[in-house]
């Protein structure tokens, strides 16, 4: 088939996602499986008497000489932990899809953190149907905790970069950044 007939025929059809680092499905998709990730975290699957019944376990065995209070306790804190992470991470992937450009985006980090806060309400709100679930706001607040701790990671991997990481002239000459010419 001639080039000619080939370009005529794609360009009359919609362009198909990409799926490329800069690609709007390639940036949203991560953030949609977390945000599923994090809903099946908030079933009935994983109460804290289901996970305590694996965890308690095995940190008796990682911390013998711990008594059954402390075990509650140090399951209580990777329950706790747990929170913090996954919105962590989901307010690092609502960033990536939300940003423009290489440098630090103040306007999508502040969207990201309220995206992230709005979709642990509702999480906790889920969990006040399921049963053996609670809603909590100390939650939220763990919640919204991680999703700043994840913007303060980005902030200041991002202000590296745009102090020359990424090939400045400054970061490239051999007299340093503050250098003269």
């Amino acid at each position: 088939m001639p080039s000619s007939a080939r370009t005529s025929s794609r360009s009359s059809t919609a362009p198909l996602p990409r799926f490329s680092r800069g690609g709007q499905l390639g940036r949203w998709l991560p953030v949609l499986a977390w945000a599923l990730t994090i809903s099946v975290l908030s079933t009935g699957l994983f109460t804290g008497e289901r996970t305590g019944s694996i965890l308690i376990p095995v940190l008796g065995v990682l911390f013998p000489t711990a008594s059954p209070e402390e075990l509650r306790a140090i399951h209580q804190a990777v329950r706790t932990l747990a929170h913090f992470v996954e919105y962590l991470v989901l307010s690092v992937l609502l960033y990536r899809a939300l940003r423009n450009g290489p440098r630090w985006d103040t306007r999508a980090a502040a969207m990201s953190m309220a995206i992230a806060g709005l979709y642990s309400i509702g999480d906790e709100m889920h969990q006040w149907f399921v049963p053996g679930r609670t809603a909590a706001a100390a939650d939220c607040l763990v919640d919204v905790a991680g999703a700043a701790a994840g913007q303060g990671l980005l902030a200041a991997l991002g202000g590296r970069r745009a102090t020359g990481r990424r090939g400045s002239s400054a970061a490239r000459s051999p007299r340093g950044p503050g250098a003269a010419p």
